[in-house]
């Protein structure tokens, strides 16, 4: 019978234990699950409306500053919740502390990532929307994130480039003026008029009106090649009409000739045979 009562008496006590840890715990745990959840949303409505605002102002730096505070935002949240339950934050920071240092030290590639982000973001190399050059790869510049650099190439391909090896090594931004010079040879035959030629190129060019009066375009003999005297033609363009232009002088130079009676001539080699006894 004594064991009875000690028994009943020890599960008494543990009940009543349960039942005001309950009481104590309950209401912080509860109160930590509403404070992370209405958090969260804060957070998100916060972000997207940052999202939005940065979007239409600075489209650079929109997704990269974006993605940065969510997650500085996120892990304050975290530290409050647990510290609210009653972890002690100190602790927490800590265990968060080392177990970054081993994350970094096992993530160093994307921290070099994240540090070439910031670098691309304070000097500006290029911005969303420019044309870029690099790592082999030619394309508009889509997007910036935290850690990469998403390129659409101009055959719809996406590229995904790390920043760090973009902050590091070297790369052309085609974007980087308003206008371009558009370089372009044109050959014709040593038999054939030059001051014709020049005349018919020149036609061409003043035709089109993309191409710019200042700088003066300035079309000259670059060269006495092995089978033609090379015209070199230097006009400039709006940046955005380079290429159309370059093609469309390339179809319509050719055009003009051949009406013009001029000849682009192509590598020939004469050969002499000696008849021998």
């Amino acid at each position: 019978m004594d064991d009875l009562f000690s028994a009943d008496g020890r599960a008494s006590e543990w009940i009543d234990q349960a039942v005001s840890m309950v009481m104590t715990y309950a209401p912080k745990v509860l109160l930590a699950i509403v404070t992370l959840v209405i958090g969260l949303w804060i957070i998100n409505r916060f972000v997207t409306v940052l999202d939005k605002k940065l979007g239409a102002k600075d489209p650079t730096l929109n997704k990269f500053l974006c993605g940065l505070i969510s997650a500085i935002l996120k892990v304050l949240l975290l530290i409050s919740v647990a510290s609210m339950v009653g972890i002690a934050t100190t602790s927490f920071i800590a265990i968060v502390g080392a177990a970054g240092l081993a994350v970094g030290l096992a993530l160093q590639g994307s921290l070099a990532n994240f540090a070439g982000g910031v670098l691309i973001l304070i000097f500006k190399p290029f911005k969303v929307g420019d044309v870029i050059d690099a790592q082999g790869y030619l394309g508009t510049v889509r997007e910036i994130s935290i850690l990469y650099t998403i390129l659409d190439t101009f055959d719809n391909r996406r590229v995904i480039v790390p920043n760090g090896q973009l902050a590091n090594a070297s790369l052309t931004n085609n974007s980087a003026y308003e206008t371009r010079r558009c370089d372009l040879t044109f050959g014709i035959g040593y038999g054939d008029d030059i001051d014709a030629a020049k005349a018919i190129i020149k036609r061409l060019i003043e035709q089109d009106e993309r191409a710019l009066e200042e700088p003066e375009p300035m079309i000259v003999v670059g060269g006495l090649g092995d089978s033609s005297v090379d015209l070199t033609v230097r006009v400039w363009t709006k940046s955005s009409d380079l290429w159309p232009f370059y093609w469309w002088m390339q179809e319509n130079v050719k055009k003009a000739f051949d009406a013009e009676g001029i000849s682009i001539p192509f590598p020939q080699r004469d050969v002499h045979l000696y008849k021998t006894e």
